[in-house]
């Protein structure tokens, strides 16, 4: 059996790669999957659809766009494993853990221990809740 496991979350450290590679080096039979990770990228993503004058309605657009990718990959998982750091707050990643929950999709967090009570109710629908990459690996 092949999974396929969505990685959503922070971009801005190395934690999708070793999350990767670990599973790589266990022979492990799974496709991974996420959302843009490039922040630039992800920002303008809906700017092929007219220039926007707010930041509010650019942000807007650019989510809209977004989600295509981002619903569709997440309905399609087996299992999601979404990441909140402790240097940004990604409201993202709550919104994504809130749809798998939805969607009865099975989810782990990744997150360090400080962050333990802010995410209790994110944490209490998780399926498992990890420190690091490696541990995200011996449960996958």
């Amino acid at each position: 059996m092949s999974w396929i496991v969505y990685l959503s979350g922070e971009i801005h450290t190395d934690w999708r790669q070793r999350i990767i590679s670990g599973a790589q080096a266990a022979d492990l039979p799974i496709e991974f999957t996420s959302p843009v990770t490039d922040h630039g990228a992800s920002d303008a993503a809906g700017d092929v659809l007219g220039e926007q004058t707010r930041p509010y309605w650019r942000d807007h657009q650019s989510a809209k766009v977004n989600a295509i990718r981002t619903r569709t990959l997440m309905e399609q998982c087996d299992l999601a494993v979404i990441c909140f750091g402790d240097k940004y707050r990604q409201w993202n990643a709550a919104f994504d853990a809130g749809f798998c929950a939805a969607l009865g999709k099975p989810y782990m967090t990744l997150h360090p221990a400080d962050l333990v009570h802010p995410l209790k109710e994110v944490d209490a629908a998780a399926m498992a809740w990890s420190q690091s990459a490696e541990q995200v690996v011996e449960i996958l």
